[in-house]
């Protein structure tokens, strides 16, 4: 028995079976790309199946996610808990073998990938936090910090327009580490790839500074040693990213081979049966020699021999250096600052943006949180989210030529930038933040998407908040923004009225177990003399009356101020209000009924919302009786001053307002 060949093969049916009986998936990338995902498994991937939070494993990363079939068999070949059972289970409800990798869910499984172009730039930003963690932690004779991250893609993420950013990042950062392996078989959805992808990916991505290299697989279709030459030069090169552009056959062995009709659909019972005939495989369905499994435990038992030898050097290591050791393990634990004891802080008492602010309690907690690595698509100036250089403290930023910098330029690349960060938070000992304006959170939407998805603490500092852009008018000035992110289960959305609130926006984004977005202002605003702590619980009485309100104000961000007006206003006519802060809807959902009563009494059904968005967020709180003060149009170019004017945004109108809903 040939136990390389038999083990693609064992490979390429278990996935086809899988498919089968789930009467869904795609078998064609599987069978085309098995030879490329055993050569990495079998010779080079180094990871201890029995230990997978061995923090220095090689990372893999399977950006083309609709080839999970082939996935989980790998992860049952090499002993990492998938089961056979798992595998006939394959796209069910409940099973560890979802239709798309989920992280968190199938042991093995380093990233959440299916949407085209994604897991590439997870793999960025994974070996990107290799980089930054090897300069800070590695000593000579302990390279601590020391491994690889491999991608397989395929031509759906190459057309993808986040590779290019993602990519580009990486070569202007000389990800030396990081190997892209292509299963270039031209074939998509729709046919040809020749209808819409024509292009020179070799020179593409050598002028993006990636060294190019190129395997036969059409030809020799289990060419190993070609695969394998390929992979060792690529690690090899140190000062760049590699790209491996392997040209394959999709459905490789069946009668659908290199048809489109193999990438999305089973082959159908007939076609898989003569794939068997024409692959040699005898095996009974869902079954492979015992050879294959013994072949596959020595990669395993290869990989269980690095974990050890490396904690041997890391034990070295933590006695010849125990500070520099110590420091590694509490980063790599997600180790945090004591917050409650971190009044500092709090400590805001002019007007100011709430961008401004921000920047202070980011300054302030990156002093104190050495694991706080991020910056902006191209805007720190304006998001005011550098970590700022201290007598005490050298940020420095990454680059090529300084890896353990702390403050990133990731370049105008927005939908790269947010995915990137989700490699860096997936791959630990990094606490992962990134900047940008509010209204291109449209470009980062669906890697914030999967933040949450995988429940990453990452945090997203979104600056010129609203209408309040003024001059640069509706292109820059978010209206329908918030509303957008507030409907992602797991995120969380802090839209801050002043300086404590952003303080508290902060201290519960580093806190919690999903990703944040800090909706932060371009103005100036007032500090409240009652704001603070409080916030943490999404909503609270910023300012009250005697006794029961006749109308509940209620307001985030800039509008804040308006309902403190409008309250003063009001009481003038004799009318009673109250003015509640909802910086965090997801928080304040999160209280008790008896808190979210004490703030939002149900008897008080006269109530004004105001928000310089979208008002649909609102309905739920005003309830039948109540006002929106919201955006139902685009904005305007002009002084913010006029603009708030223009679109209602005065203490006049929530006075009118409020005056109907009591019915005065």
């Amino acid at each position: 028995m040939d136990v390389q060949k038999t083990t693609i093969n064992a490979l390429r049916i278990l996935s086809a079976e899988a498919i089968e009986k789930a009467n869904s998936g795609h078998p064609g990338i599987a069978m085309g790309c098995a030879p490329i995902a055993y050569t990495l498994f079998q010779n080079f991937l180094n990871c201890n199946p029995r230990d997978l939070k061995w923090e220095n494993r090689d990372r893999f990363v399977l950006s083309a996610g609709h080839g999970s079939a082939l996935y989980y068999a790998l992860l049952h070949l090499y002993g990492y808990g998938v089961t056979v059972d798992d595998l006939k289970e394959f796209r069910q409800l409940g099973s560890k073998t979802p239709g798309h990798p989920e992280y968190g869910h199938t042991a093995g499984v380093e990233t959440t990938t299916g949407p085209l172009g994604q897991g590439i730039a997870n793999a960025v930003g994974m070996a990107m936090a290799e980089a930054h963690l090897a300069a800070i932690y590695n000593k000579p004779g302990f390279p601590v910090v020391n491994h690889y991250t491999y991608a397989i893609c395929g031509d759906g993420c190459l057309e993808e327009g986040i590779s290019y950013e993602a990519c580009s990042f990486a070569g202007a950062n000389a990800l030396g580490k990081l190997i892209l392996l292509y299963d270039d078989n031209d074939i998509t959805i729709e046919g040809d790839t020749d209808v819409t992808f024509k292009e020179n990916v070799g020179a593409r991505f050598a002028a993006q500074n990636w060294q190019v290299l190129h395997v036969d697989l059409v030809c020799s279709p289990d060419d190993v040693a070609a695969l394998s030459d390929a992979i060792a030069k690529a690690k090899e090169r140190k000062d760049k990213p590699s790209i491996i552009i392997c040209r394959t056959r999709i459905g490789y062995g069946s009668p659908l081979e290199g048809s489109e009709k193999s990438h999305g659909a089973p082959l159908g019972e007939e076609n898989l049966k003569k794939a068997k005939e024409k692959l040699g495989w005898k095996e009974e369905p869902f079954s492979c020699p015992q050879a294959v499994y013994d072949h596959c435990a020595l990669a395993a038992a290869a990989g269980a021999e690095k974990e050890m030898q490396w904690k041997k050097m890391f034990a070295e290591y933590e006695y010849t250096y125990p500070e520099l050791a110590q420091a590694y393990k509490k980063a790599m634990a997600g180790e945090k600052p004591d917050f409650n004891e971190f009044d500092e802080l709090y400590s805001f008492d002019k007007p100011m943006a709430t961008r401004a602010t921000s920047s202070k309690v980011l300054n302030l907690i990156a002093a104190k949180m050495p694991t706080l690595t991020g910056g902006s698509a191209d805007l720190a100036p304006s998001n005011q989210s550098v970590m700022k250089d201290t007598d005490a403290i050298k940020y420095g930023s990454f680059s090529a030529e300084n890896y353990a910098g702390r403050n990133v330029h990731f370049g105008i690349r927005e939908h790269a930038m947010a995915a990137i960060c989700n490699g860096l938070q997936l791959h630990g000992g990094i606490q992962a933040y990134c900047a940008t304006f509010f209204v291109f959170s449209d470009y980062c939407k669906p890697a914030i998407r999967l933040a949450a998805l995988m429940k990453l603490p990452v945090t997203y500092i979104l600056t010129h908040d609203s209408i309040g852009v003024g001059e640069d008018g509706p292109t820059h000035e978010p209206v329908e923004q918030l509303i957008a992110l507030r409907s992602i289960p797991g995120l969380k959305v802090y839209r801050p009225a002043d300086g404590k609130e952003t303080a508290a926006a902060w201290v519960s984004a580093l806190t919690g177990d999903e990703p944040t977005a800090l909706v932060l202002s371009r103005q100036n605003l007032p500090q409240y003399k009652n704001s603070g702590k409080a916030a943490l619980k999404g909503a609270y009485v910023l300012e009250d009356c005697e006794g029961t309100p006749d109308v509940l104000l209620i307001g985030t961000g800039s509008e804040v101020e308006l309902c403190v007006k409008a309250k003063a206003a009001l009481e003038e006519k004799g009318v009673k209000a109250r003015v509640v802060s909802m910086p965090c809807m997801e928080e304040y959902e999160k209280q008790p009924l008896d808190y979210k009563e004490s703030v939002l009494p149900a008897e008080v059904t006269a109530r004004v919302c105001v928000e310089a968005g979208s008002p649909y967020s609102w309905y739920k709180y005003a309830g039948e009786n109540g006002e929106i003060v919201g955006m139902t149009t685009f904005g305007a170019s002009g002084p913010a001053k006029e603009l708030f004017e223009k679109f209602g945004f005065t203490v006049e109108n929530v006075v009118e307002k409020a005056l109907k809903v009591i019915g005065k």
